[in-house]
């Protein structure tokens, strides 16, 4: 069974730093790219990050370059988006997702496209 876990989100002030996590289980981590996107009320879902270990191969938005970091531990089959600096227009649900590429995650996302594998959500709500 493939499972994404999401953890790491919560409420923080402008300015401010959180750390997600996505632990992933049920496929060939190395062969996917996995990161996040985000979606928040009346606005298109985003691509925030991706990361594919198999060729070192990252993607970043350009709302977060500069701010946000993506990594990935393969001996956990985990990935990690460091978010520092953290603006109002940040929050949003951020959803954990794994797909062959990287470039699904290319702004813009067509709408109503599935990725092979996503999680459950984690809120992510900044203060101003």
């Amino acid at each position: 069974e493939v499972q994404l876990v999401e953890s790491g989100g919560g409420l923080v002030q402008a300015g401010g730093s959180l750390r997600l996590s996505c632990a992933a289980s049920g496929f060939t981590f190395d062969d996917y790219g996995v990161g996040w996107f985000r979606q928040a009320p009346g606005k298109e879902r985003e691509g925030v990050s991706c990361i594919r270990s198999s060729d070192d191969n990252t993607y970043y938005a350009d709302s977060v370059k500069g701010r946000f970091t993506i990594s990935s531990d393969n001996a956990r089959n985990t990935v990690y988006l460091q978010m520092n600096g953290l603006k109002p227009e940040d929050t949003a649900v951020y959803y954990c997702a794994a797909d062959l590429s990287c470039a699904s995650w290319y702004a813009p996302i067509p709408y109503g496209y599935e990725y092979d594998y996503w999680g459950q959500g984690t809120q992510v709500t900044v203060s101003s």
